[in-house]
């Protein structure tokens, strides 16, 4: 039988074609892979043991160090950097004394990736509570039954690692510096906060504890950007709060009142948590009205004129450190929940003559927002808003005050359909 022209190089072609078509096959396997490559953790949320490297009444020859725990939450990051909550306690006894204490602090966590381990640098500050005994136990004849101030501003600076055991858990190593300003009192009938020489006002902090990874991160693409490119929500709120009431939790002056207008910016940054979108959160305050006592004492207690009698003193404020919480996103009623700290500046020194001019703050509060448009939205809510310059300066009365919020929120970039 006589064989057809060119049957023999058939099979050799179609081998060829059959090679071509399973190295474009592992190619496109490959890119694939490359382009499903699992980024960073969208949150972080940790635990464990913290020590703290001596008791607030430690000076030299009676230095003891304080034992506790702390918890904190990072959340999802942006170009490696996180928002951070961090909570710690320490209890302890040093020369006879009680030391009870607790910090709440917020900032930043920087981080990067070396073969399994995560290494981090972070940066927080905040408040710190301490129980009004921690210097002298016997606290007769000393005002409230405090021998020492039970508040003051605090910082850390520190970092750790991350060692991995499982797919959503890792082991917490972090150390670094604490400080805080704690001041005892002098004895009556003075009873006023003074620096003592020999009091520690910076703390080593050690702690080691336990990561929990809630869920895998996001799918990326090798250049690191996002597989599915989304516009990024964000708004601006022109706001208003005013005070209706006072309480002691940092401070011990309640005879002020305060009025603030400004512009808050929110945008949504770190992902989901508690079935909320997560955004940063950042404040600007053009207007802020206190409205205090003419003559007060070191504590900002009412003398004289100033039982009876209020001055005006105008500020600025600036929150440029905050999160805010908002559940049922894109809803026609969102709850939400939003913490800021920053500063205060005033024209004149704050709550005490004695005090000073600049407080540290911290703003939190609690409400709803409900649509009114595509782009717009009232917002109204109920807070506490704190200010104290952190023992910059002896005298810090400070002021806790309770406030009540309105304002009208825009939204930035592409309009929200279905109203």
């Amino acid at each position: 039988m006589k064989e057809m022209p060119g049957t023999k190089e058939m099979p050799a072609k179609k081998g060829v074609l059959i090679g071509i078509l399973i190295f474009a096959a592992l190619l496109s396997g490959a890119a694939g892979a490359a382009a499903q490559r699992e980024g960073p953790p969208p949150m972080q949320i940790n635990g464990g043991y913290s020590w703290l490297s001596n008791s607030f009444n430690g000076v030299p020859g009676s230095q003891n160090a304080l034992n506790g725990w702390n918890a904190g939450v990072a959340f999802q990051p942006w170009h490696h950097l996180r928002f951070k909550l961090d909570y710690s306690m320490y209890r302890g006894t040093n020369a006879g004394v009680p030391q009870h204490a607790f910090f709440i602090l917020g900032g930043g966590q920087y981080e990067a990736m070396f073969h399994r381990e995560r290494f981090f640098a972070e940066a927080l500050a905040g408040e710190g509570g301490l129980n009004g005994n921690w210097y002298v136990a016997n606290a007769s004849g000393y005002k409230n039954g405090n021998t020492g101030m039970i508040a003051s501003f605090a910082a850390f600076l520190g970092g750790g690692i991350d060692t991995p055991v499982g797919r959503h858990a890792a082991i917490r190593v972090e150390g670094g510096m604490q400080h805080s300003g704690f001041e005892p009192i002098t004895l009556p009938p003075l009873s006023q906060p003074y620096h003592l020489n020999g009091i520690p006002n910076y703390f080593g902090r050690l702690s080691v504890g336990m990561v929990w990874l809630p869920r895998e991160g996001s799918v990326v693409m090798p250049n690191g950007e996002s597989s599915s490119r989304t516009p990024v929500e964000s708004e601006i709120i022109f706001e208003g709060m005013n005070s209706v009431g006072h309480f002691h939790i940092f401070a011990n002056s309640w005879w002020s009142y305060l009025s603030t207008g400004g512009v808050e910016y929110d945008r949504h940054s770190w992902g989901n948590f508690i079935g909320a979108r997560v955004d940063y959160s950042a404040e600007i305050l053009p207007v802020v009205i206190l409205r205090q006592p003419t003559e007060t004492d070191i504590w900002g207690n009412p003398l004289g004129a100033g039982r009876t009698n209020r001055e005006i003193v105008p500020g600025v404020g600036i929150l440029p450190i905050g999160m805010r919480l908002l559940w049922l996103d894109g809803k026609r009623v969102k709850p939400y929940y939003v913490i800021k700290a920053g500063m205060t500046g005033y024209t004149k020194k704050t709550f005490s003559q004695d005090a000073a001019y600049e407080n540290f703050c911290l703003d939190q509060s609690v409400g709803m927002q409900f649509r009114l448009s595509e782009r717009m939205e009232f917002r109204a809510g109920f807070g506490v808003f704190h200010q104290s310059n952190g023992f910059v300066v002896p005298s810090n009365p400070g002021l806790d005050e309770m406030m009540y919020s309105g304002g009208i929120s825009y939204r930035l970039g592409h309009s929200q359909p279905g109203f």
